[in-house]
């Protein structure tokens, strides 16, 4: 639990401290739906499957700490440092899977998130198929925003 708790001030003073490459709004909308999608697969894949979890089986407040202290924070320096180039993309993202899977890694020897019939490999497919909806998500909240300001 203290691995997590310093994890996440490192993490959001990262996020927070950092030059931004986009706007607040962007920022606003790509973090709500980043949550929003973390809930749903865990939804399905915690809840109803009984596949992973954090702390202990089935709802637990403590898994608060990650949608409100990790996923905002991780979700503001993927994007914020998203390329433009797609080769650069595709590295990024390779990237961006392996740390995610270390911080798996981590949190498991930590005891702050478990499996269950869950593998690392179905992670090392389920992150790049992640962070490719955020990164189009993002791509999607920019353009209606540059269109509006075109309209105005």
């Amino acid at each position: 639990m203290v691995f997590l708790i310093i994890l996440m001030i490192v993490l959001n003073l990262f996020a927070f401290l950092m030059p931004k490459k986009f706007s607040g709004i962007e920022m606003l909308c790509t973090t709500l739906f980043a949550m929003y999608l973390e809930l749903i697969v865990n939804l399905f894949l915690d809840i109803k499957y009984d596949l992973f979890g954090y702390f202990t089986k089935g709802v637990d407040w403590k898994s608060l700490y990650y949608l409100f202290g990790i996923y905002p924070a991780i979700n503001i320096l993927f994007i914020n440092f998203f390329p433009n180039r797609f080769r650069a993309r595709f590295l990024y993202i390779a990237g961006w899977t392996i740390v995610a899977m270390v911080f798996e890694f981590l949190f498991i020897m930590t005891g702050t998130f478990y499996y269950n019939g869950w593998k690392p490999v179905y992670s090392a497919i389920a992150y790049p198929i992640l962070f490719c909806i955020l990164a189009l998500f993002y791509k999607i909240v920019h353009l209606l925003l540059l269109k509006n300001t075109l309209n105005r």
